[in-house]
C-alpha cells in the first residue's frame, strides 16, 4: 500500500448469528446446550461488501442511519471485530475512540485513574506526571481530580477519557460520535485539536449524525444504507443526500408516522402551511378539552434530517393567552419571512401549560412542507444575499 493511503478497505462484509430461541435461565442454557434438537439462527447482514479508501492526512466522515452499520465498520478498522469477507490494510498506529473511558475505575479518584490509564497506553509515572497538568486543563476539571469517578457527570468522564487518550501518538484517529455527552465549547475544542492533527498530517475517520460537522471539518464522506455503502463523495453531496434519505416518513407496525404526547387538557386541531415566495404562513386552531389557564402555544420547525431549524410561541412573542375554556377554540397565525433554502420541513406544534414546561400536546410532525426556490443551497437557510463587486 503507497504512503498516500492510510486505510484501505476491500470487499469487507460482516455478518452476526442470532439465536431465534433465548434462554433466561440456567436450567434453559443447560438444556439448549445437551439437546440435540437444532437450535434456529438467524443471520444479520451487518455489513455487505463494504470497499473504501481513506488518504493519508485525510480527514473523512461516516454517516448513515442508527443501525445501518456505521459502528460496525469503524470496530472492523479498529480490530475489534474480524470482517467474515474481505480485507482491511492500515498503514501507521491507529487509536480508536470509540469507547472513551473503558478501563477507568469508578472506585478511584480522577487522579488515580489519569495514572493509571496512562500506564495502560505505555507512559511511565514520570512522563504521566509532566503531562498532567496538561491533560487536567484540556478536560477543565481541575477542581474535580481528587473525586471518585462514580461522582463525575456522563460529559465529565469523557472529557477527561478524551483529553488522556489524545496524548497517545498516533497516526490515524477513529472517533465514534463520542464526544455526544460533551458541552458545545468542550466539542469544538476536541474539533480543534483534530485540525491540529490534520495538519500534522494525521488522518481522522470520523462518524457522526451532525451534518454541520461533515460540512466544516471533512475532505470526504461516505454513506451507509442497507448495510452497502451507497456513496462517497464531498461533504456537501454526502450531507444532502443524507437529509433525502430522511424526507420520506417512516411508519411503525401499526402504519403511524407521528410521535404526539401529552395530557391533551388542550391540543392542536389543525394546522396548515401556506408557502409564498416571500413569506411563510402557519395557522394553528387549538381546541380545549378542559379549561387551561394561561397556555403557551408554538410550533417548531425542522430540517428533513430532523435538525431544528427555528421556531416561536407565544412566550417569546410576548403574547398573553387567557384561559382557554372546555369546548373551546382559539386560532393562531403565524407569519414569517421565509428564508429557507430549497428542501423538504417538518413542523411540529405544541401547546404547554403556563409554566411553559408542561406539555399538553407535543405532535411531532404535523406536518411537512417543501420549499422549492430553483435555486440550489447546500445550507439550511437563504436570506437572499445581495453582492457587490467593486474595483479597487
Amino acid at each position: 500500500m503507497s504512503d498516500e493511503i492510510a486505510i484501505r478497505v476491500n470487499n469487507v462484509s460482516k455478518n452476526f448469528r442470532l439465536p431465534h430461541e433465548k434462554s433466561s435461565t440456567l436450567k434453559g442454557v443447560f438444556t439448549s446446550l445437551v439437546s440435540k434438537k437444532r437450535k434456529g439462527y438467524e443471520t444479520q447482514h451487518a455489513l455487505k461488501n463494504i470497499s473504501f479508501e481513506v488518504k493519508t492526512g485525510e480527514f473523512f466522515g461516516i454517516v448513515g442511519r442508527n443501525g445501518s452499520g456505521k459502528s460496525t465498520l469503524l470496530k472492523i478498522l479498529a480490530n475489534i471485530y474480524q470482517p467474515n469477507k474481505g480485507t482491511v490494510e492500515v498503514r501507521g498506529k491507529l487509536v480508536p475512540f470509540i469507547e472513551l473511558g473503558v478501563g477507568f475505575n469508578p472506585e478511584l479518584s480522577g487522579r488515580e485513574n489519569v495514572f493509571l490509564n496512562g500506564a495502560l497506553l505505555g507512559f511511565s509515572r514520570k512522563e504521566m506526571q509532566a503531562m498532567y497538568k496538561d491533560i487536567v486543563e484540556f478536560a477543565e476539571l481541575e477542581r474535580f481530580m481528587d473525586q471518585k469517578l462514580k461522582n463525575y457527570s456522563s460529559g465529565m468522564q469523557v472529557r477527561l477519557a478524551f483529553s488522556l487518550a489524545i496524548r497517545a501518538n498516533t497516526d490515524i484517529l477513529l472517533v465514534d460520535e463520542v464526544l455526544a455527552v460533551g458541552d458545545a465549547d468542550f466539542q469544538r475544542k476536541c474539533f480543534e485539536y483534530f485540525k491540529t492533527l490534520k495538519r500534522n498530517n494525521k488522518t481522522v475517520v470520523f462518524v457522526t449524525h451532525d451534518m454541520d460537522a461533515i460540512r466544516e471539518y471533512c475532505d470526504r464522506a461516505l454513506m451507509i444504507e442497507g448495510s452497502k455503502i451507497v456513496k462517497i463523495g464531498s461533504p456537501d453531496s454526502i450531507a444532502q443526500s443524507y437529509h433525502k434519505l430522511f424526507a420520506t416518513p417512516t411508519t411503525n407496525k401499526e402504519g403511524a408516522s407521528q410521535d404526539r404526547w401529552g395530557d391533551k387538557l388542550a391540543y392542536t386541531s389543525d394546522m396548515s402551511i401556506q408557502l409564498e415566495s416571500n413569506t411563510i404562513t402557519v395557522t394553528q386552531k387549538v381546541m380545549a378539552n378542559q379549561s387551561l389557564s394561561g397556555p403557551v402555544i408554538g410550533f417548531r420547525i425542522r430540517d428533513a434530517a430532523g435538525k431544528e431549524v427555528t421556531g416561536t410561541n407565544t412566550a417569546i412573542e410576548n403574547t398573553k393567552i387567557h384561559d382557554l375554556r372546555q369546548g373551546k377554540s382559539i386560532t393562531l397565525e403565524w407569519r414569517f419571512a421565509n428564508i429557507l433554502a430549497d428542501g423538504q420541513y417538518l413542523i411540529d406544534p405544541a401547546v404547554l401549560h403556563q409554566d411553559g414546561i408542561t406539555v399538553s400536546d407535543w405532535w411531532n410532525d404535523s406536518k411537512r412542507f417543501t420549499v422549492k426556490k430553483n435555486r440550489h443551497l447546500p445550507y439550511t437557510l437563504d436570506p437572499g444575499f445581495t453582492l457587490r463587486v467593486s474595483n479597487d
